[in-house]
């Protein structure tokens, strides 16, 4: 596990996003809208959000911004809400979050409304409260591009998903966007497993489903940074374990975009990944927070990086981020962060 970073990362903005109502040059690092950004990060034992808080520090070093530790909520929603108001009372005058439940998170994004602090939500979105942004990807594109990816390669048979936490969007997202795409390939059945993004929960999971199922053809890992290791070794401890071009290969998808998500594809381990960008929700966490900070608001739109602010539920604006599927095809992309590291 890396160290907890110690700033938050930031980018000297040159002209406002497609996605802002103003339409002036940002204020520059260190001008407008400063003061010091607190950021959390949800957990610290995933590789993805090690890569993220990695990212952190870089960017801070090239914003040049005044900012606290990051704050690591170690898998408890509480903690969270906590950490929260110990950076308000901290005076931050702005705030990078990552929800871990996307309601429980609404107590600590009011706390910050009635202080005047704009918060930025990175990755999940909230059910409710205010926010200047939420910066994440598509995750109900996640569910559909895996039930895509394995309904090419399995017309018949019984496929699984291990599930995320289903008290965050995300984990409700990517569950029912892969369950409502299968309805598609009619000669699947999908099986399910509620792992709350804990690979112990996932690694029994599996054990007992696959004990009882030895014929499953096709697993989706919605977040392979915790998933991947506990399945391949279930996997393997059930000798169902068989490299991708092998007849009996249980075909294999997951989330994340990792580093070693992509070394197993490249070793037929895993058929493919949906990349979640952890560089760019670093780099835009942070400019949709300079921006708020400044006194901007936004709107739906285009913006100037190449993604598309929706309107995801009333008041509620994302940036949602471009998340591309990794193959043997694609994995050696230098353009891909997992291979920036």
């Amino acid at each position: 596990m890396i160290k907890i970073a110690a700033a938050v990362a930031a980018l000297a903005l040159a002209a406002s996003a497609c996605g802002s109502t103003k339409d002036k040059a940002a204020p520059a690092a260190g001008s407008g809208g400063g003061g010091k950004v607190g950021a959390t990060v949800p957990l610290l034992t995933s590789p993805f959000w090690q890569a993220y808080n990695g990212y952190v520090p870089k960017m801070a070093q090239e914003a040049g911004i005044e900012a606290l530790p990051t704050v690591n909520a170690d898998s408890d929603p509480a903690k969270l809400i906590t950490d929260m108001n110990t950076l308000l009372n901290q005076g931050v005058k702005g705030m990078v979050v990552t929800p871990l439940d996307s309601a429980a998170v609404v107590a600590g994004l009011n706390q910050a409304e009635r202080k005047g602090v704009p918060v930025v939500a990175v990755d999940v979105a909230p059910e409710s409260g205010k926010v200047a942004m939420v910066v994440r990807a598509d995750n109900k594109a996640y569910g559909t591009k895996a039930c895509d990816a394995i309904g090419e390669k399995v017309k018949q048979g019984k496929v699984v998903q291990v599930m995320g936490d289903l008290a965050s969007v995300n984990g409700r997202e990517r569950s029912e966007a892969f369950r409502e795409c299968m309805k598609s390939y009619p000669g699947v059945q999908v099986l399910e497993i509620p792992a709350e993004w804990k690979a112990d929960k996932a690694a029994s999971g599996l054990e007992s489903l696959l004990t009882a199922n030895p014929d499953v053809k096709g697993v989706y890992l919605q977040a392979g940074g915790v998933y991947l290791a506990p399945a391949l070794q279930t996997l393997r401890r059930k000798n169902l374990f068989f490299p991708a071009g092998d007849p009996k290969h249980i075909v294999l998808l997951s989330n994340d975009g990792i580093p070693q998500e992509l070394a197993a594809i490249r070793a037929g381990e895993l058929d493919a990944t949906v990349s979640q960008p952890a560089d760019d929700y670093a780099k835009y966490g942070v400019y949709w927070i300079k921006k708020a900070m400044a006194g901007e608001t936004f709107k739906a739109g285009p913006t100037d990086h190449g993604s598309t602010v929706v309107e995801s539920r009333p008041g509620i604006l994302e940036d949602q981020l471009p998340a591309p599927v990794i193959t043997r095809a694609n994995v050696d992309d230098k353009a891909l962060w997992g291979n920036n590291l």
